[in-house]
Formats: structure tokens, sequence, C-alpha cells
């Protein structure tokens, strides 16, 4: 590894520990030459599935066009960095584990979709609007009174808290 400071190539490991929901070991090191500390994360390289696009095109599958997507959902909302990695951890492992080396971008877009349901209905909707190309003003209306019916992230975490109380 070689030292983003200075260039050399010896490093040490101080410190090493799980991170992110034990899917990738986070590694504090140390530069023999310049003393200079900085950290590495290291996870498993898996074999994600092609995309085929809509119009038929295939392409490999790309994180960061996802996580790019859920942030500009997320604009503004009080959801953290670690919350928006877990939920592309969540995504990969799904991916993973598919059938097939293929995958339909309307099933990822699903499954962004259902993620952040959980998280956060505004960004939901917001992703929800532009992915399923409302028409109109109507069908906006009918997905958030769907949304209505279903407890709100904060909500349905406040109820497991008054759970565990008990």
């Amino acid at each position: 590894m070689h030292c983003p400071f200075c260039g050399a190539q010896g490093t040490r490991v101080c410190d090493s520990r799980l991170a992110s929901e034990n899917n990738q070991i986070r590694r504090r090191r140390e530069c023999v030459h310049c003393s200079a500390r900085f950290t590495t994360f290291e996870r498993a390289e898996l074999r994600l599935p092609k995309v085929i696009k809509t119009d038929d095109t295939r392409e490999d599958f790309n994180e960061g066009k996802v996580r790019a997507g859920i942030w500009r959902a997320l604009e503004k909302r009080p959801v953290s960095v670690d919350e928006v990695e877990l939920m592309l951890n969540h995504i990969c492992r799904k991916l993973t584990v598919i059938d097939g080396r293929e995958i339909e971008s309307r099933q990822i877009g699903e499954m962004v979709m259902d993620e952040l349901q959980q998280i956060d209905h505004v960004a939901y909707v917001r992703f929800a609007s532009v992915y399923r190309d409302f028409k109109d003003v109507g069908e906006f209306a009918d997905e958030v009174e769907r949304l209505r019916k279903v407890p709100s992230p904060e909500l349905r975490d406040h109820q497991l808290d008054l759970l565990k109380q008990v």
C-alpha cells in the first residue's frame, strides 16, 4: 500500500476491525517513512450482474449511478451517509444472489424504491415520480395516498422503541 501523503510504499497496519454490517474491514495504517496515518477499507469483490437497460443494451452494474440517484432523491433530507451506504450494501447483496448474470434496470429501481421507502417517504416519492414517470398529478397523489396508509420510518422507529421498553 502506497502512502497517500508521501508516496512511500511501506505502511503498517495499526488497527483492523469489521465495518459496515461486517461486509468490510476497516484498517488504520501508518506510513513507515513519514508516520502519517490513514484509513483504508477492504471488501470482497463480488461478481455483480450485467444490467439490461430499457433500450435492451447491456452494461456493467455501476454502484456510483445508484448512489447518485439515491442522493438526488435524498437532497435536503435528514438521512446520514451511513444509512445510504447501508442501503447500497443491501442492494448489492441482493444483486449477488440473483439467478442468472443479468438483471433489468427496472428491478434495480424497484430495489432502490424498497430501500428508500424504509428510510424516508419524501425521498421515496421523489425517486418514484421520476422512476415510474408519473404522467399527471393524479398518479402522484395516488402514490402519496398509498404511503399515508403505511407508517412513516420515524413513526415505525418510535413504535419499536416503545416495544423494547416493555
